[in-house]
């Protein structure tokens, strides 16, 4: 009879194995949102994230930690095809103005496709269905370009040429769409608090209207999903928070921290607006011939006609367009603002928690409370 021996026990390579690594390319890195995914998915086993930024000064903030990172043109595809190689995924979280957001994108999917990138997550907006969306408003709702401002014009085309150029399948393009972001370095949690310190708050009916808010790690939550879930086809998502927030419910707060209360807001009547006009020079930089055309200039050139644009300054259009603002009669809505705070619907997350699996990580609340500790800290009063 032979003795039989105990078998060995597994070892711990064996009964957990490696995690499999997703090669993540951020373009935009150095942005509200590019920073805060570095920080959250920077440091995870399944990710090796590589920062893809416009301009050496914006890797200042980026060098605390230990990333690998590239500089390219956003709107050049052969050098953005260069800084993606060797990339299983691109996230595209970069901003800029309607002149340019088309032409990200379609650099961003002829790069991904030449450099053999699988998947294209592209930041795109809630407002592709306008800033007061109309009731029912959900993925499959048709899109158009005819919106009063011009910014939501240029996101909707964005994603009609993704939906184009996509037909090629060489790549799965997954377009997320998301609200009002908000959280710590936030500009609407900065600019709202400048506006009540300053007794320029307003806002409409009473802060009733839907404020469709993402806090940034929620987003950043749907950004990991969307990057890594097997089988997505391309498609939308509307990504927002699990509850339905009003701009009463976005604004008091910061006010009571602060020490006011609702008397803070004024409550202008409403204005109506005239369409927002896109210039002669912004159509100009959207269309393919002027891609074309930059190729033709050095680059030296270029950073000096730059450098002449930037020291010429003509005279101001008016009030900053993201900042309430007081006209002669007292406190106003911007155009943007006043859209915003008229909507009546909040954008659903069924698509988002059916196919991604997405399931927001924290609240509203905690959002907040977590955004404001970061204003006490940013005016020094922590």
């Amino acid at each position: 009879m032979i003795a039989s021996r105990p078998l060995p026990a597994p070892s711990a390579a064996l009964a957990a194995p490696a995690p499999v690594v997703n090669r993540l390319a951020l373009v935009g890195a150095s942005g509200f949102i590019g920073l805060r995914v570095t920080e959250v998915l920077a440091d995870r086993p399944d990710f090796s994230l590589t920062a893809i930024v416009r301009l050496a000064s914006s890797l200042a903030v980026l060098a605390r930690r230990p990333l690998p990172w590239k500089i390219s043109s956003f709107t050049d595809e052969v050098a953005l095809a260069a800084a993606l190689r060797d990339t299983d995924t691109c996230v595209h979280a970069a901003i800029g103005d309607p002149a340019q957001i088309v032409r990200m994108a379609t650099a961003a999917y002829r790069a991904c496709a030449a450099a053999g990138v699988s998947r294209l997550v592209w930041l795109s907006s809630a407002t592709v269905h306008g800033q007061n969306c109309a009731h029912g408003s959900d993925e499959n709702s048709a899109l158009h370009d005819r919106h009063p401002l011009v910014y939501p014009n240029a996101k909707v085309r964005a994603e009609w040429a993704l939906r184009r150029l996509a037909r090629d399948g060489r790549l799965t393009v997954i377009m997320l769409r998301p609200g009002i972001v908000f959280g710590p370095r936030s500009r609407w949690i900065a600019d709202a608090a400048a506006a009540i310190q300053a007794d320029k708050a307003v806002w409409h009916n009473g802060g009733l209207g839907v404020c469709n808010t993402v806090y940034i790690d929620n987003l950043v939550e749907a950004i990991r999903l969307a990057a890594t879930v097997p089988g997505l086809r391309t498609g939308p998502f509307y990504i927002g928070d699990a509850e339905r927030v009003t701009w009463r419910d976005f604004l008091l707060p910061i006010a009571w921290h602060l020490g006011r209360d609702e008397s803070a807001f004024t409550d202008p009547p409403a204005v109506n607006f005239p369409p927002e006009r896109e210039s002669i020079l912004m159509r100009f930089a959207a269309h393919p011939a002027y891609h074309s055309a930059t190729q033709l200039i050095s680059d030296r050139t270029k950073r000096v006609v730059k450098a002449v644009l930037r020291a010429w300054r003509p005279p101001s259009p008016g009030p900053d367009p993201w900042q309430p603002h007081r006209s002669h009669s007292g406190a106003a809505l911007t155009h943007e603002l006043a859209l915003l705070q008229q909507c009546a619907w909040h954008l659903p997350l069924d698509h988002a928690r059916r196919t991604l699996g997405y399931a927001p990580p924290v609240t509203f609340a905690e959002g907040m409370n977590r955004s404001l500790a970061w204003l006490d800290f940013a005016e020094g009063r922590s």
